[in-house]
């Protein structure tokens, strides 16, 4: 709908950004009308633990991602930025080939935005929800949980890549448009001293390699601003603040915490992977693993027109989208065991009719030659294997003290359900503010 609206005499351009939270909210009346009905409370209950844990982990690794993304920025200073030309890129170029012998309105769906990265949150908050209506095996916030640590490690991984080797940006204008007037032109004190001499002189550069010393003289630049940030010191040396009165006056705060805004969105320079595509890709396995036929084949459709966007907008190196793809579903693969538990053991009932199935055969033919005490034997020793199964099995009582427990338990589940459901949707609805694409400079 958001690429049809705007398009069309009869659909205005706002029709989309109004139709959307009219559906959350149907999705949300929807789930709590079925909530009452639903049968595996106690599940849910038991996987709350994790889903937190997980949610708090995701959220802490994303803090930290935005630190280090802010220091990979600013560590060679706005001017370098502006300055290195971006890596080639054959993806690139074979995108901007298709573009002279495709037909124009393919063209114009392949660079059309169809989703944007809080769709594919949505996706996968539908493929959760849809535990209420038996669509999944329960629990969805055991999948939730899943999800959100599988992302967490996406994130200590994309941070430990680009962390470790600094590549330039594909929009060279983009650090001195976003960061010009809060970071400092110049390099760090570390870029000084380990970088910049022997950037572009090979000579120095060979005797770095033959001593594995960095021997060559500094460069004069100004000194680096440091302000008192108490507890958060250390951060000073990553994030590079600048004097705000050097560009607002002696009026402005002067390198306040508080008035040094950390940009939610990416920094300038290349981040490899991609983590609007790693998120993507991540909730596409999720559904090929709930509904491996059309549904999740539309899914994995829509990630990877959105990787190919993500180069022609230049928002990523081709290399980037490839790492991304690839890396989800080994992500998601390898969590699994993590998450994955034993089936719940048999009732003693059940395992009985497993055992007298088992013994179909001795049956029927006992009690067609009427030996009743060859059919008495096969029945006592498949209630024997039976009581064997369902204790070694299931060591919480008797089915009796199973039911008054769940009695007392159900009590309790229902609000706990209701109140996790309204919970979900804030947490998700917060998510869906700050999980818009990054902005065009």
């Amino acid at each position: 709908m958001e690429f049809v609206s705007g398009r069309t005499d009869w659909l205005p351009r706002s029709f989309a950004s109004q139709l959307q939270p009219g559906l959350w909210g149907v999705l949300a009346i929807l789930a709590l009308f079925e909530a009452p009905r639903y049968q595996h409370f106690a599940e849910e209950f038991r996987a709350a633990p994790k889903f937190f844990a997980s949610l708090l982990f995701m959220v802490a690794m994303i803090g930290v991602e935005v630190v280090i993304v802010q220091f990979v920025t600013v560590v060679l200073g706005i001017d370098w930025h502006s300055d290195t030309a971006p890596l080639p890129d054959t993806g690139q170029w074979l995108l901007l080939s298709l573009n002279d012998r495709l037909p124009t309105p393919i063209t114009a769906l392949l660079r059309a935005r169809l989703v944007e990265m809080h769709d594919f949150l949505m996706l996968f908050m539908l493929l959760a929800f849809s535990v209420l209506f038996r669509c999944i095996p329960p629990p969805g916030i055991g999948l939730g949980a899943r999800y959100c640590f599988t992302i967490a490690l996406s994130r200590v991984l994309r941070f430990l890549t680009f962390a470790s080797t600094i590549l330039p940006a594909v929009r060279p204008w983009c650090a001195a448009a976003r960061f010009g007037s809060t970071s400092p032109r110049h390099p760090h004190p570390w870029a000084q001293k380990y970088f910049v001499p022997y950037a572009r002189n090979h000579d120095l550069l060979h005797q770095v390699i033959e001593t594995d010393r960095a021997f060559a003289p500094q460069v004069n630049y100004p000194p680096e601003f440091s302000p008192d940030w108490g507890v958060l010191q250390f951060l000073v040396d990553f994030l590079r603040p600048m004097d705000a009165r050097v560009h607002h006056g002696a009026a402005a705060t002067s390198g306040a915490f508080s008035s040094f805004v950390i940009r939610p969105y990416g920094g300038c320079n290349d981040l490899a992977f991609s983590g609007h595509i790693i998120t993507a890709a991540l909730t596409a396995c999720a559904w090929q693993e709930a509904f491996p036929g059309w549904a999740s084949a539309m899914v994995w459709g829509l990630v990877f027109h959105s990787a190919q966007r993500e180069v022609r907008e230049r928002q990523h190196y081709s290399v980037d989208v490839v790492l991304a793809l690839y890396l989800a579903p080994l992500l998601w693969r390898t969590t699994k065991f993590l998450w994955s538990r034993p089936p719940p053991p048999p009732s003693k009932r059940e395992a009985l009719g497993l055992a007298l199935s088992q013994r179909e055969s001795v049956l029927t033919k006992a009690l067609k030659d009427g030996d009743l005490s060859a059919v008495r034997e096969a029945v006592e020793d498949a209630e024997k294997e039976a009581e064997a199964v369902s204790t070694a099995g299931c060591k919480e009582g008797t089915d009796g003290d199973k039911a008054v427990r769940d009695e007392q338990m159900n009590k309790w589940l229902l609000p706990f359900g209701i109140g996790m459901i309204l919970v979900l949707f804030v947490v998700v609805l917060t998510a869906f503010s700050v999980a818009d694409e990054e902005e065009a400079f």
